[in-house]
């Protein structure tokens, strides 16, 4: 089971991600980090553990705020750290400058497609990362997407919105449900992490992996926790 932290980045800074209503999302505040830098709050997390990849949502251009990527600021961490990065991908050139980079694994948002085409262009590609993207219970993309898990790459995220920041634990039943569908493919977990038990209870369903904030935060994981989940790094690398 792997830990992957999530770095969620607002108007260049690191935020506090709650429930999906991005327009809120403030500025982080975390004993981690001094400030809410980039640099900062990945420094802060490396002291929790030597984590070998971070998750990066740059919400200004999943919310098509803004035409320029947080790459720039991402290069500093990509020495050291394989970057699951969410941009808000959906043009095939999006992804080819995306894969032509090292160390940028690209996440394909289901919220961000008008159809299963781009998927389906780039599923072979061992780098790709598809998100699975729910609101409650509506699916957030064309239903198309959800539907043909043959089109599914190797590792798919099951991103439940609603519980991000929330203190509510993960969403058991469609986790348990993708992964029946999803054959050997990795199935990472999404929103609602709050600790070692919830980790415990997604281990039994198979799942391969955690996208985590607030539990490295406020030190619900600890380092030796953390340590003895992570076993391998089969699933960050390429």
């Amino acid at each position: 089971m792997h830990i992957i932290p999530v770095l969620d980045i607002k108007d260049g800074l690191v935020v506090r991600a709650s429930m999906g209503h991005r327009d809120s999302y403030k500025p982080i505040e975390t004993p981690l980090s001094p400030t809410a830098s980039v640099r900062d709050v990945a420094d802060g997390l490396r002291t929790v553990y030597p984590f070998p990849a971070l998750y990066i949502a740059d919400l200004d251009r999943i919310e098509r705020r803004c035409e320029h990527s947080a790459l720039e600021q991402l290069r500093p961490l990509m020495p050291t750290e394989n970057i699951w990065l969410d941009a808000g991908f959906s043009e095939p050139e999006q992804l080819d400058s995306a894969l032509a980079m090292d160390r940028i694994f690209p996440v394909l948002g289901s919220e961000s497609q008008s159809d299963i085409s781009v998927l389906q262009a780039f599923c072979t590609n061992p780098r790709l990362i598809l998100s699975l993207d729910f609101r409650g219970d509506e699916f957030l993309g064309p239903p198309s997407i959800l539907e043909n898990a043959q089109s599914w790459p190797p590792r798919v995220i099951v991103m439940t919105l609603g519980r991000i920041g929330a203190n509510a634990g993960p969403d058991l039943d469609r986790l348990s449900a993708i992964k029946r569908r999803a054959g050997n493919r990795a199935v990472i977990a999404a929103g609602g992490i709050r600790g070692l038990r919830d980790i415990e209870q997604l281990q039994k369903l198979g799942i391969s992996a955690a996208l985590v904030a607030t539990a490295l935060h406020n030190g619900s994981l600890t380092p030796e926790a953390i340590s003895s989940l992570m076993q391998n790094d089969n699933i960050l690398s390429g």
